[in-house]
């Protein structure tokens, strides 16, 4: 009996309403070659749900979510919400907490440089080539999620504070799941950290250190997160999987994106709950919004990683990976990625490509 996957689709703002509709194409491509059947429901979310209802994550989105298998989300947010008040904004208002209410402890972003990118990147060829990283961020504690007050000093000023703090338990779920991830790679795992000046960085070294025992299997390095910053760029290869807590895996990500050529091309998949939430890692870049310059890539290869990572389907993941390997090879790029000789394609034209390539695969 044919299985039904129902997909949350909530393309958001800016360019998210231009690149989720190219994955959702890769994944049709992939039931009509597969057999399968993915059933999409599309709805409000971030500025376009506050223009609409007043509300960056409507009562029905959440529900919608929560009664799907997975959600395809595309990005939220911009300059014309930013004088809201906070828990309004789209950012804090709808991806926060949709993350919280969904259980998405962790999340995935992998960064692999695809051979025919590896002119693309900043970097020296030397340097990136082979590079294989994935990063588990820890997303639901830290100062994202903690007491966030202000108030007037005694000068007239202000002062303002976010609480970071974690228990033993968000670490050890976090970094177990991170363990587990490195068995199925080459058994390398650095914990992420500032230790040396912060107490709750303390505990996860400490908490770390003591998990480590039950995986004797996998090396455990410990590295302080302004050393991991240069080490990123210094020697990226070096790494296999990274866990760390949330703002650092925030920052650290957006810079391993640049190993890979673009963040255009980095994918990411929150899980944890019954739901798994998959987005591009970048954001909604209002200043190419409506001019179908952006790069569907990372929508599509975060649709991968959903039917890997909610549905189990590991060779339909590798045949949309593999789709857009062999569109990149043969030299089709968005204005992120554009060289001399490569052949300039628009947003839809680039989904066209991978979803083609999707229905040729053997």
């Amino acid at each position: 009996m044919q299985e039904m996957y129902r997909i949350a689709v909530l393309p958001g703002d800016g360019i998210g309403v231009e690149i989720v509709p190219e994955a959702v194409k890769a994944l049709k491509a992939i039931a009509e070659k597969f057999g399968h059947e993915f059933v999409f429901t599309e709805a409000l979310v971030g500025g376009a749900a506050y223009d609409a209802v007043g509300h960056p994550l409507p009562d029905e989105t959440l529900e919608l979510c929560q009664n799907s298998d997975a959600v395809l989300l595309g990005a939220i947010g911009g300059p014309k919400w930013d004088d809201l008040p906070v828990h309004l904004r789209p950012e804090v208002g709808a991806l926060l907490p949709l993350r919280k209410e969904l259980g998405l402890f962790a999340n995935l972003r992998p960064c692999m440089l695809f051979p025919g990118l590896i002119h693309a990147s900043t970097l020296k060829e030397e340097v990136i080539e082979g590079v294989d990283i994935l990063v588990v961020r820890e997303l639901t504690g830290g100062l994202y999620f903690g007491e966030k007050t202000r108030e007037k000093t005694a000068d007239g000023g202000q002062k303002a504070t976010d609480v970071l703090s974690y228990s033993t338990y968000e670490i050890e779920r976090v970094v177990r799941f991170a363990y587990e991830a490195a068995r199925k790679r080459r058994k390398k795992l650095c914990s992420v950290d500032k230790a040396n000046v912060l107490e709750s960085s303390r505990l996860w070294r400490e908490t770390v250190t003591e998990l480590a025992k039950e995986y004797p299997d996998v090396e455990t390095v410990h590295m302080y997160v302004d050393n991991c910053a240069m080490q990123l760029i210094r020697n990226p290869k070096q790494f296999d999987v990274i866990v760390t807590e949330n703002m650092f895996g925030d920052i650290l990500t957006d810079e391993a994106s640049m190993l890979t050529g673009s963040i255009g091309m980095l994918p990411s998949a929150s899980i944890g709950g019954e739901v798994g939430l998959y987005e591009p890692a970048h954001g909604s870049a209002p200043d190419i919004a409506g001019q179908k310059k952006a790069n569907p890539l990372a929508t599509i290869l975060s649709a991968a990683m959903m039917l890997r990572y909610s549905f189990h389907l590991e060779e339909e993941a590798r045949t949309i990976e593999n789709a857009v390997r062999q569109v990149l090879i043969e030299g089709y790029r968005t204005p992120d990625l554009m060289e001399p000789g490569k052949i300039l394609v628009n947003t839809v034209e680039m989904g066209d490509k991978v979803a083609e390539k999707i229905r040729e695969a053997k």
